[in-house]
């Protein structure tokens, strides 16, 4: 069984005093090998308006290759500005999924607008970066997932790779909302998409993960390696209500695939859980594998989703 040992926290955003747009949480990892550092984009947002409302931006931290607790840089402004007036992506660019193809680096996001009856509502889209994933300019105002018929909404988490050299995106795809104590929470499925070239998708259709710990569990961050001959998916999973404290919170599940289309959910091989105490204590969510110079690790969030950062946690032994 695989076990990650856990390392710390790596970035606490609100270690950060000079980046006004950046205020707490460092969300959704995502990892970019760029020649001495590894650079860690992530989701952050300033503070509230006058109203009380957020916007999300995305950055990145740039840590040392030699020693991965050592922050080189730290982005001097979101890789990506919000996007226009009624765009899909006007108060939000989160999450964000970057991968390398060719000179380019691509990041997939979700961007999220606002809504009256329920909090926001997201859709995918997609961004290119020429000069090594600094700055990203969209690929056009609307996204590249929406959402459809069979997804009405909440399109979100995307993670991309490419296996075989096939382009796979795993996301999340609305369910319901449910209400709650006055308040619309979101119930969400992961699904997935195949493309040729990473522009053109088409969606599998389906959910890849039966519930386990109620009917309407939420799914979130589906991240998918390849090793020891077969495919391995690490996610997050809550309750549908009263998740933002420490019980009912984000875990860290597993699944694993021979062929990308059939998955077994084993949650007890997912080897990360909560700490005893401490900025991980209360729960562990989004979680990002990444191999470099011979170790994998993989980095996660903490508390509050990510609030007061993100840590990493290395591979001891095999994936089997």
């Amino acid at each position: 069984m695989p076990h990650w040992r856990k390392l710390g926290r790596v970035f606490d955003p609100m270690a950060v005093h000079d980046r006004p747009w950046l205020k707490e949480f460092a969300q959704a990892p995502s990892a970019l090998i760029c020649g001495d550092v590894v650079r860690i984009y992530f989701s952050c947002r300033p503070p509230a308006d006058a109203a009380g409302q957020y916007v999300s931006h995305s950055a990145y931290v740039d840590l040392d290759r030699a020693d991965l607790f050592t922050i080189r840089a730290v982005a001097e402004a979101p890789i990506l500005p919000l996007g226009q007036t009624g765009a899909f992506d006007e108060f939000g660019v989160y999450p964000v999924s970057v991968i390398r193809h060719g000179d380019e680096v691509r990041a997939y996001y979700a961007g999220w607008t606002r809504c009256e009856s329920v909090p926001f509502n997201t859709a995918i889209g997609c961004a290119v970066s020429r000069d090594g994933g600094i700055r990203f300019e969209r690929l056009g105002p609307g996204p590249i997932l929406p959402y459809g018929p069979d997804e009405p909404f909440v399109m979100s988490g995307p993670k991309v790779r490419i296996f075989g050299g096939v382009w796979y995106l795993f996301y999340i795809a609305g369910r319901s909302w449910k209400m709650h104590g006055g308040r619309a929470e979101p119930v969400y499925r992961i699904r997935m998409a195949t493309s040729p070239d990473g522009l053109t998708w088409t969606k599998a259709g389906r959910d890849l993960i039966p519930p386990r710990i109620e009917p309407d569990e939420a799914q979130a961050s589906p991240d998918v390696f390849f090793a020891g001959g077969r495919y391995h998916m690490h996610f997050c999973y809550r309750y549908s209500t009263d998740y933002r404290g420490h019980e009912r919170g984000y875990r860290i599940g597993y699944a694993w695939s021979d062929d990308l289309v059939t998955w077994t959910r084993a949650d007890e091989r997912a080897g990360l859980d909560v700490s005893a105490e401490g900025w991980d204590a209360q729960m562990v969510s989004y979680p990002h594998v990444f191999a470099v110079d011979g170790r994998t690790y993989l980095a996660y969030l903490g508390n509050d989703v990510g609030r007061g950062g993100f840590g990493l946690a290395v591979l001891d032994g095999p994936m089997g």
